[in-house]
C-alpha cells in the first residue's frame, strides 16, 4: 500500500475479493461447514450493495 487512504468503495471491494478467495478456499476443505463459507460470502460481499444504496438516499436519515 502506498500510505493514501482508499475510497470506502475501493476498500470494501478489495475485501469482497478477499472474502471469496476465502470462502473458495474453505469450500475445498474437508470438514469445514458449508453454512459457514456461504455466511461468510454472503456477509462479506453485502458490503457493496449497502454502499450503493446509501449513495441513494434522499437524506441522512434515509
Amino acid at each position: 500500500m502506498s500510505g493514501e487512504p482508499q475510497e470506502i468503495a475501493d476498500r470494501a471491494f478489495a475485501f469482497a475479493v478477499r472474502i471469496v478467495a476465502l470462502s473458495q478456499v474453505l469450500d475445498e476443505k474437508p470438514g469445514t461447514s458449508r453454512t459457514l463459507a456461504n455466511q461468510l460470502l454472503r456477509s462479506g460481499t453485502s458490503i457493496g450493495a449497502n454502499l450503493a444504496e446509501s449513495e441513494g438516499g434522499q437524506s441522512r436519515a434515509d
